[in-house]
């Protein structure tokens, strides 16, 4: 007998469950959460999924701040502009404006060394390293 998977989703919040052969949505659910280093975390994510599922508003997720999701978003689109062919130059006037660009040196200007270090840590994140950002920091 072949298993078969069920889906459900809750696309006001983008979100997809996975159910086990012979569930459904209407049962009572239960979740598996693992005892390791990233329990606080997963227990924050199902308290997010709780709300959805039962329909309230979500929490705001603390995980990044304001200016971290600035640069982040930066650090992609410069990314995203290296692996699409773009010099860093054209990087930085989309960035921050070919007015502002043209004000120093390109070669020794500190926005060129900024457009590098974004398109690097883009990469970077790309790569694998934004799995770093679904935690959060945590005094020991």
């Amino acid at each position: 007998m072949a298993l078969k998977e069920a889906y459900a989703g809750l696309p006001k919040h983008d979100l997809q469950l996975l159910f086990l052969p012979g569930i459904s949505a209407h049962d009572q659910l239960a979740a598996v959460v693992p005892i390791d280093d990233d329990i606080l975390d997963r227990i924050d994510a199902l308290t997010r999924l709780a709300r959805a599922w039962l329909q309230r508003p979500p929490l705001r997720d603390t995980r990044m701040t304001a200016e971290q999701r600035r640069r982040f978003r930066l650090k992609l689109r410069a990314a995203d502009g290296r692996m699409n062919g773009a010099t860093y130059r054209d990087i930085a006037i989309a960035i921050y404006g070919a007015a502002r660009i043209d004000t120093d040196p390109w070669k020794t200007s500190p926005l060129r060394d900024a457009v590098i270090a974004f398109a690097e840590a883009g990469l970077a994140l790309i790569d694998g390293g934004y799995l770093h950002l679904l935690r959060h920091r945590r005094r020991t």
